[in-house]
């Protein structure tokens, strides 16, 4: 094919209903990244069976709306009611609230936009250039190179959750529940399943079904922590306040264009460790600017590099998870973990062979990346004022609206089998407990992703080679991934003696001050 004919052949794929679904997605995403509670992951998980009547490229169109909608819309709750509508607006509201409240609210919105666009934009183009590459690099791998891949992310993951432990724990459980079925799947089946009563073969010989799963654990389970709280955190009732005149002018940017491209790159390269999320990208920008800027005594205070900080990088997140999704076929965070459930519909593999034989496809996603962006800027930008009424909605009318979209959607996606229900129903209540005692979803939804993968490349590499050594002698690139797991292991267990000895420390000076208030007290009580 040539490049004018495949040229045109793409060109034709961007209808005006292609368009609008991203703009909607957008639009949406934004209403939902507003609602505190609400994120970009429920967003594209409960509008995920939209994408098998819409087929690939309009449903990947409305996704990718909803996902960079859904991360831009936590500011809004962020600023003006210092409640992070999304985790990764959390530092957001450390100098956007205090704006907020000197009356500049607007100016705050205004520019976290502007930041969000850039970082979304710069991530975007990072991919476009480097993840064709990576899938071209990671092509060359072995059964073995794939395996040692997916250790290498999920001991990532491990490393940075809040413990090793916990992060080590949910994705074991994650990997336990993907090997559920017939345990030779991957040869076709021999008809020999585990790890489930006799009584669920016929539902679950292939195991759980993805999409009811991870509409489930990112749906209903989000849907029953929010209710949990009662009607008192709901915030209908408040009022919100944006300034007139609030004097926002691009010569803000003006010094602080550094901090721009910094933090988005932090937050592209943050995107790329799987499991990680906008969080962090958002409070490791922050803090990196925190330690640069000439003057950190107003960081949290109501400045405005530090919105800056905040909002370009957890907006450069969306580029840089999908670069491991579609050149290794490994999610980088929550949200792109849902997203391989719309390949999934369609029946398509993401991986290293994805960018190659699926080139339309790649163009369609890059193009409703950077088409989301531009409407997320000009729907924020414009019509902020009546966007932040979104938070006024009372939840006790939302939420029985989207848990009737995620049982009608996970009833649907497979020609109406109930046992999908039950299986949302499971994994809602599942996640909803996974988060109540104090373990992490990320780890287990991508341990259940990868977790078969792992099983399949493992198995493959002992039958080709039938020795275990050969994990550790099959080339150069084998031994770097050992030294990069190894790597992220050695961090985790450092950084977990750190925070000890600094809780340790903290405990000892309050139990220090609270000694000499008592002693200060017994001897005025003698004198």
């Amino acid at each position: 094919m040539t490049g004018a004919s495949a040229t045109m052949e793409f060109l034709s794929l961007l209808d005006i209903t292609f368009f609008l679904l991203a703009g909607f997605g957008a639009l949406v995403g934004i209403i939902f990244g507003a609602i505190p509670g609400m994120t970009a992951t429920m967003a594209v998980a409960v509008c995920l069976p939209l994408t098998y009547a819409l087929g690939l490229h309009h449903g990947l169109a409305l996704l990718l709306g909803l996902y960079v909608g859904g991360i831009s819309g936590g500011m809004v709750p962020a600023v003006l009611l210092n409640i992070p509508g999304t985790p990764s607006s959390i530092t957001t509201t450390f100098d956007g609230y205090p704006m907020a409240q000197k009356g500049e609210g607007e100016k705050a919105l205004k520019i976290c936009v502007v930041a969000s666009v850039v970082g979304g934009l710069i991530s975007a183009a990072i991919l476009f250039l480097f993840a064709p590459l990576l899938a071209d690099f990671s092509i060359k791998f072995s059964y073995v190179e794939k395996f040692l891949i997916i250790l290498l992310a999920l001991s990532v993951i491990a490393s940075l959750s809040s413990s090793m432990l916990i992060g080590i724990f949910s994705g074991v459980i994650g990997i336990w529940l993907s090997l559920i079925g017939d345990y030779s799947i991957s040869d076709g089946g021999n008809g020999k399943t585990r790890l489930m009563f006799d009584f669920m073969e016929p539902y679950l010989f292939e195991g759980f079904s993805l999409l009811p799963v991870l509409i489930g654990v990112f749906g209903i389970s989000t849907i029953l922590l929010e209710a949990e709280k009662g009607a008192k955190s709901d915030i209908a009732n408040q009022r919100i306040k944006l300034s007139k005149g609030a004097g926002f002018s691009l010569s803000i940017f003006n010094g602080r264009l550094t901090n721009l491209v910094r933090s988005s790159f932090i937050g592209t390269f943050v995107g790329m460790l799987p499991g990680v999320g906008g969080s962090a990208a958002s409070v490791l920008a922050y803090t990196q600017e925190k330690n640069l800027t000439r003057d950190s005594s107003q960081m949290g205070r109501g400045a405005p590099q530090g919105l800056i900080a905040s909002e370009s990088a957890n907006n450069a997140l969306t580029g840089g998870a999908l670069i491991p999704l579609l050149s290794l076929g490994i999610p980088g965070d929550s949200t792109t973990a849902v997203l391989i459930g719309a390949f999934t519909l369609q029946g398509i593999q993401v991986g290293p062979l994805f960018i190659p034989e699926n080139t339309d496809t790649w163009y369609v996603m890059m193009t409703a990346l950077v088409f989301a962006n531009i409407v997320m800027f000009f729907l924020m930008f414009y019509a902020i004022k009546y966007i932040a009424k979104v938070v006024m909605v009372p939840k006790h009318i939302l939420f029985p609206i989207i848990v009737m979209m995620c049982v009608v959607g996970a009833y649907a996606i497979n020609y109406g089998i109930m046992f999908d229900v039950w299986t949302l129903l499971i994994f809602g209540i599942l996640g909803y407990l996974v988060q109540k005692i104090g373990l992490e979803v990320a780890p287990l939804i991508i341990g259940f992703i990868l977790g078969s993968q792992a099983e399949v490349y493992f198995v493959k590499s002992l039958e080709s080679f039938g020795t275990f050594s050969i994990f550790f002698t099959k080339s150069p690139i084998a031994m770097v991934l050992w030294g990069l797991i190894i790597a992220s292991l050695m961090f985790a267990i450092v950084m977990g003696f750190k925070s000890r000895a600094r809780q340790k420390m903290e405990l000892t000076q309050v139990t220090g001050s609270t000694r000499t208030a008592s002693g200060k007290g017994h001897d005025t009580d003698n004198d």
